[in-house]
Formats: structure tokens, sequence, C-alpha cells
């Protein structure tokens, strides 16, 4: 299924635009092999002092190799330009602060074809990010069905669902077509019935969209949205400084990746 899943959404992307509101706008490290131990009497100073510097310099390596990202996400391409490869958010922050973590956030919308379409490539590039980085999700909240998909979100989030639900969700609205996202109005109990076939407990999946918790956390996604002045999804942004333009989706992780290694130069210095 998800095969047959990413060939239907990369046929749709030469014709997908970024999904926006039905109004047009945004409302929105490994252990180390112990140092050699000299043969030299340990009354030897010169041995001493070899072996110390020996146990320094293997420190350093190891300090140094956790502190590099993977080959892989290594920045490629020319540095990104303000105003043509990202626009800079005045006073922006991370949606979820985490120390030592630099963050990258997407905002999204199950019902969003061009998210769906770039599921495929974010989902992968998510999982390779290095361990000094902090993805989340936040979903965006437009009005209508967008809202009750961004309740669901967090509803699945709650009961430890989210990550296994994440592209069968988009699967079932853009694929399969066994919800309707945007071709029609999902009903609550139409969305828990999805999650209900997950593992969860269609009455109370119902319950928790409309809880308290969830309310708060959609409001915390909603005001995000606004202060990060997004014109559409998908859409990233880096650390809460920068929204990811980008000629295409590559592209916009392009940026991203050089965004990330600068916001971790800036941290180290």
């Amino acid at each position: 299924m998800k095969t047959r899943f990413a060939i239907v959404l990369m046929a749709l992307l030469p014709i997908l635009a970024a999904c926006k509101a039905q109004d047009g706008t945004a409302n929105t490290t490994a252990p180390t092999e112990p140092a050699a131990t000299s043969s030299a009497p340990a009354t030897d100073p010169a041995a001493t002092a070899a072996t110390a510097a020996s146990g320094e310099t293997a420190a350093a390596e190891t300090a140094a190799a956790s502190a590099t990202p993977p080959a892989a996400s290594r920045p490629t391409g020319p540095e990104p330009v303000e105003g043509s490869d990202y626009e800079l958010i005045e006073n922006g922050q991370p949606f979820q602060p985490a120390t030592g973590k630099i963050e990258v956030a997407e905002i999204f919308g199950y019902v969003c074809p061009a998210c769906a379409a770039f599921q495929p490539l974010i989902g992968p590039w998510k999982a390779g990010l290095p361990s000094d980085v902090n993805f989340v999700y936040v979903p965006a909240m437009f009005g209508g069905t967008w809202d009750n998909y961004a309740r669901a979100f967090y509803a699945a989030q709650s009961m430890g669902l989210q990550d296994k639900t994440h592209e069968a969700m988009y699967a079932a609205i853009h694929a399969e077509q066994t919800l309707k996202g945007e071709r029609g109005a999902d009903s609550v109990d139409d969305i828990a019935g999805f999650y209900a076939k997950h593992g969860a407990d269609a009455k109370q999946f119902a319950s928790t969209m409309g809880s308290f918790a969830v309310n708060a956390k959609t409001n915390a996604a909603k005001q995000f949205a606004q202060r990060s002045k997004i014109t559409g999804t998908p859409s990233v942004i880096v650390n809460g400084k920068y929204l990811v333009k980008g000629k295409s989706f590559p592209d916009m992780l392009r940026i991203a990746d050089h965004l990330i290694a600068r916001e971790r130069a800036a941290k180290g210095s």
C-alpha cells in the first residue's frame, strides 16, 4: 500500500501547489575503546605524559565525531539567501523549545494534497536528521475540516498512535479515498472510525478530540502558524527563526539543511 501511495503522490508533484485555507490566507554518543596503556614504568615521566596526551586526543576526537552530523544531512549546494530562499521571522521562537536542540517544524494539513506529496520526501529526511535536531509536526488550523484533522492529530498523539498513523491518514484521504478530506465534510465520528482501525476506541477518540488538552494544543499550533507568517502548507520552519521557501520540495529540504547547520554553528560559537 505504501508503494502505491508513494507512486500516486509522486505523479502529482508537477501539478501540486502549496495548500491554503479556503479564503487563501494562513489563519492561522557511542562508547569508545579504552586508550592503549603504555608498557613503560609508571615512574617514567615521559611515558606518563605521552599516555595522558593520547587519552586527551582520543577524547577530543570522540567529542568532535559526536558533534559532526551524518554525511547525509550535511548541506549541499549554495548558501541560502534571505528573501528568495527563506524569510527571517521577527522575534521567532521554536514551537516546542528543547535544551540543546535545533527545532525543525512542518506546518501541515492532512487534507492538503501538497502536504501528502511532501510526506514521502520529508519522512525519510526526518528519519536521517542528527540527534541535535528535534523535528515536530504542527497541524494547520485553517477552519472547518482542517481543524477537525488537527484535533485528530493531537488526539492520536496523546494515545500513542500518531507515529503509526501519520502516513496512513494521508493514504486514506488522498490515495484510498476512504475519507473525504476537502472533497467533503468528514465528521468527528468518521475520523474516529479511521483511528479505530489502528487500535483506538472510537468513542474515546472522539471525546479526546474535543478535550481541553487537545484544544490547548491546537490553539498553540494556530498561534505558531500566525506568528511564523506562513502563506500555505506545507511550511518548514527552522528553530522558529526561518520560514523556508525554495523552488521545489527537494529544494526546501536542501535549504533547511543549510539553516540547521547555521544554527548549529551559532550554538557552538
